[in-house]
This record gives C-alpha cells, structure tokens and sequence, in this order.
C-alpha cells in the first residue's frame, strides 16, 4: 500500500473507532470522563535535553516527560529491531516526541532485548545496560535517539562496546569514566534482565509495540503509529478509549 493510502485508511479507522467510543461510551458522560473538553495545564519544553527523566519504582520502566501530561505512552523497543528503527526514524517517532515536548504526553519506555536469544550476540542487552547509564546522567533520550539513528544491521551483532562508547561521544556531557565503566562491564545487567521480564510479562506481540494509558492499542490501528501525520490521532484516540472503557 502506498503512503497516501496507508495514511487514509488510518484516518478511517482512528475516526471510526473514536465514533465508537463517544457512541457506545455513553455519550456526553464518555466525553466528560475522557477528559475532552477540559482545560488542563501542561509543561512545554524546547529540546530533548531539557525532558525530565527517571526510573520508576518498579526498576524498569524509564519515564520521560512531565508528571502532569495527561496520557502516558508506553513503547515496548528493542534496541537491534529495525522496525523500531522505522518508527523512530521515518514514521511517527518524531511526532511523539513533539507530543512529549509539547507536555500532551508522557513516554514510558520498557526495553527488550529477545532478539540476541533470536539472532545471537548480546547487542540488544548492550545498548539496553548502556542507555541505563545514560539515564543516570539525564541523557537516556539523547542517547536512544543517537543509537537509532546509527542502528547496525540487526543480523549484525553491532551495539559493541567500543561502538556504544562512539555513539555516547556524540551526546554532550554524557561519557566519562564512570559512564565507559558502566557500558563495558554491564554494570546495569539487573536491570537489563527485569526489563526483558517485564516486557514478556505484559505480553505484547512484538516490539514496537505501543500501550495508552494502560490499554495496548488495538492493531487496526497500528499503521498509524508509522506515519507522523496520523500519530497524534491515534494516540488521542487510544486514551479516549483507555478512558470509556475504565468507565463503562
């Protein structure tokens, strides 16, 4: 299908499946409870660096954004699969960021790293110990934005130390010795390791995979993930339903 013809159909779909949620989510209360309508103040940033980070309680997943947006995005990744690269780099990753920019959303990401069991090598578990670093520093969206765009072929067993270390020179005040420390003895592998756990325990189908507050979106709708026109409605449509159906 060609990109015009992808974008229409997830157009269609987004709208039919909103028409639903106001329909069958009873109404003006569906409305009211999803929260459309209401002014809700955000927190705007201008760049990437600025984003607040932090691990969650529960040890795996790293929160980007402000506390106060009111949906919260989770994206499933691993860092060697080149759908990801996809979604990041030429479909609706961009868009996403702007929305987390922009205060709209939070992003919540839980990274996998089943494909080194699937291909070989331990790159996937690298870049995942790696990005774990970065986040101490507050430079985990830097850092995975640098390696996506530098992804190696996924057969390749690519995100080596020395290539991550590469990668980080890239990201300002990110690498020093205890950063290259971390990277090369995989100082976060507990992490690395809880993180594939929970990834297999929410048992999502593959990676990207995209959750709205709470709610895996229904994969009718996915082809809009990778298109950074339509990403927005997709998301707004996935918390609209999130929200009718924790109320019906």
């Amino acid at each position: 299908m060609s990109g015009g013809g992808t974008r229409r159909t997830a157009v269609l779909i987004v709208g039919t499946a909103l028409a639903g949620v106001l329909v069958a989510g009873c109404g003006e209360q569906a409305k009211a409870d999803a929260g459309v309508g209401e002014d809700v103040v955000t927190t705007s940033y201008r760049s990437t660096g600025e984003l607040p980070e932090r691990l969650a309680g529960d040890g795996t997943t790293v929160v980007v954004g402000a506390e106060s947006a009111a949906t919260v995005v989770r994206l499933y990744e691993d860092m060697r699969c080149p759908v990801c690269e996809d979604f990041e780099e030429d479909g609706g990753g961009g868009a996403l960021r702007g929305m987390t920019l922009s205060g709209e959303v939070r992003t919540e990401y839980t990274l996998a790293s089943f494909l080194d069991d699937r291909l070989g090598g331990k790159g996937s578990e690298r870049a995942a110990n790696a990005l774990r670093a970065a986040l101490e520093r507050g430079r985990f969206i830097e850092y995975h934005d640098v390696l996506f765009a530098h992804q190696p072929e996924e057969v390749v067993d690519g995100y080596t130390d020395d290539f991550l270390l590469r990668m980080a020179s890239e990201v300002a005040g990110l690498r020093d010795k205890e950063f290259d420390a971390a990277v090369r003895g995989m100082k976060y592998r507990d992490f690395v390791t809880a993180s594939e756990r929970a990834y297999e325990a929410d048992k999502v189908p593959g990676t990207p995979s995209v959750a709205v507050d709470g709610r895996l979106l229904d994969t009718r709708l996915w082809d809009g993930l990778f298109d950074a026109a339509t990403l927005p409605m997709v998301i707004r449509t996935g918390g609209l339903v999130a929200a009718a159906r924790s109320t019906s």
